[in-house]
């Protein structure tokens, strides 16, 4: 794979909306483009922690038991019910602070997010981790371009022109958005069972 290749592989996953861009964007929305910049540690973290293991490790095991990468995507399923849940009960709280997207949250979510696994398994070189090195940090610099881009887009939804819109009906929305995403991992999850 060529490092256009690359490049344009990995911000066609990173900017395809997910549960780690929901929270981004929510998390933007939320804080403020400034006060949400520490989400990126969280995304970031959490893709490194499935990406290096995975690539230098584990994709031989995933390839020898396709059973191990379906548990995974039932934890994300799970986890991402419980996040579009949650956002659903929170939109009812009216303390901005009882519904702040924190790192912890983007940080699991991005962990048990499958466009880690995909990208730990076919986008990024196999090898070890001296090998891989300058792969991650190009992705590293990919995640900071997308997730800006998440963050200011939830920003803006904040309203520009006099116009806002109200914070829940953009929790439940991102909660929508979640379930969505659950529903269709879950059903090429049980597809993949058939």
């Amino acid at each position: 794979m060529t490092v256009l290749q690359f490049v344009l592989a990995i911000l066609l996953l990173l900017c395809t909306p997910g549960p780690t861009n929901t929270l981004m964007a929510l998390g933007g929305y939320s804080r403020g483009w400034f006060r949400a910049l520490p989400l990126i540690g969280g995304e970031l973290g959490g893709y490194l922690l499935v990406i290096v293991p995975v690539a230098t490790l584990a994709a031989p095991f995933f390839q020898a038991y396709p059973q191990a990468s379906l548990a995974a995507k039932g934890a994300a399923v799970a986890w991402v019910l419980f996040l579009s849940v949650r956002l659903w009960i929170s939109a009812k709280k009216p303390s901005d602070e009882a519904q702040d997207i924190s790192v912890r949250q983007v940080f699991i979510t991005t962990m048990l997010n499958p466009k880690a696994l995909i990208i730990a398994l076919v986008i990024m070189p196999h090898g070890d981790l001296a090998a891989l090195l300058p792969w991650l940090v190009l992705f590293a610099g990919l995640v900071l371009f997308a997730a800006n881009g998440w963050i200011l887009f939830g920003q803006l939804m904040r309203g520009a022109g006099g116009f806002a819109i109200r914070p829940v009906v953009i929790r439940r929305v991102a909660a929508a958005c979640l379930l969505l995403f659950a529903m269709i991992l879950a059903s090429s999850s049980l597809q993949s069972l058939a």
